[in-house]
């Protein structure tokens, strides 16, 4: 049994995610827009409402995609002909549920047609259009509705009246398989950083942590990985038991790796409530443009 545990753990470190592709001298990360969290009491009727992506988030330039983390993105000539000068701020996407196939897409350096066939870019904003937000969703379904290219896309938006109609589209959003919801006030302007004009809204919540360690599996675990230990920005540590798969569990990521997981809240001590594994984070988001 400690043979096999030991073959576990040299095992997370040979099969170790592969690191994004690193980022062109000289590159940094595209300043973007950032959503804050929604809290109740908003006037939801001054908001345009679109679905969260579960996939990578992309910046067009006007001649090349780049990652949220300032890595080139080796699309296909194919992919990007025809797009518009005009830079787009957007979700490379294959669908509900699949952000694992996007993500080894995303960071390949040559994926092939096969795999780049699948994605979509989905675009919720234009970064470098100096109307309101409201002018700004006219003016991506005109700027990619003339061009007819199946895989660029506007983001639906839509407009609801009040709370309770919020609350009932995240409700169908989430059993259909989404996330949750974006919420862009109408007159808000592009500007980088933390807005409190884009507000995200899930039924939980995620984060990012670093796997410290591993504990050993016990029952039917027994001679995998029963937990993940992980430590946040700040240094408190927990574990990450819920979520992982079997094969995670006899492969699991790697120490020194990233992940992020869902929670419900905090306790009274800080600690995340009922924190479950999602996936294995291959590049982490800069911090926040000041």
């Amino acid at each position: 049994m400690a043979l096999r545990w030991c073959l576990v753990v040299l095992l997370s470190c040979l099969l170790a995610p592969p690191s994004a592709p690193a980022a062109p001298t000289g590159a940094a990360p595209p300043r973007l827009m950032l959503a804050s969290r929604y809290d109740a009491g908003i006037d939801v009727s001054a908001y345009w409402v679109s679905e969260k992506l579960d996939g990578v988030r992309g910046r067009w330039d006007g001649r090349a995609l780049w990652t949220r983390g300032g890595h080139r993105i080796d699309a296909p000539d194919w992919f990007v002909a025809g797009w518009p000068r005009e830079p787009m701020d957007g979700e490379l996407w294959i669908g509900c549920g699949r952000f694992e196939e996007v993500s080894g897409t995303v960071r390949a350096r040559a994926a092939g047609d096969a795999a780049w066939r699948r994605v979509r870019f989905m675009v919720f904003d234009l970064p470098g259009h100096g109307g309101r937000f409201g002018q700004r969703v006219l003016r991506m379904r005109t700027l990619l509705g003339e061009r007819g290219i199946a895989w660029l896309q506007p983001v639906a938006q839509e407009r609801f009246a009040d709370a309770d109609a919020l609350q009932a589209h995240l409700q169908a959003v989430v059993a259909a398989g989404g996330e949750g919801l974006m919420l862009h006030h109408r007159d808000a302007r592009y500007r980088a950083g933390r807005s409190d004009a884009l507000l995200k809204l899930k039924p939980f919540e995620d984060a990012e942590a670093r796997v410290v360690g591993h504990t050993a599996g016990k029952g039917k675990y027994a001679g995998m990985v029963g937990a993940l230990v992980v430590e946040r920005a700040d240094g408190l540590r927990f574990r990450l038991g819920s979520g992982l798969s079997d094969a995670q569990r006899a492969a699991p990521p790697a120490i020194g790796s990233h992940v992020t997981y869902r929670y419900n809240g905090l306790t009274a001590n800080g600690v995340p409530r009922f924190a479950r594994f999602l996936r294995v984070r291959d590049e982490l988001p800069p911090p926040d443009p000041e």
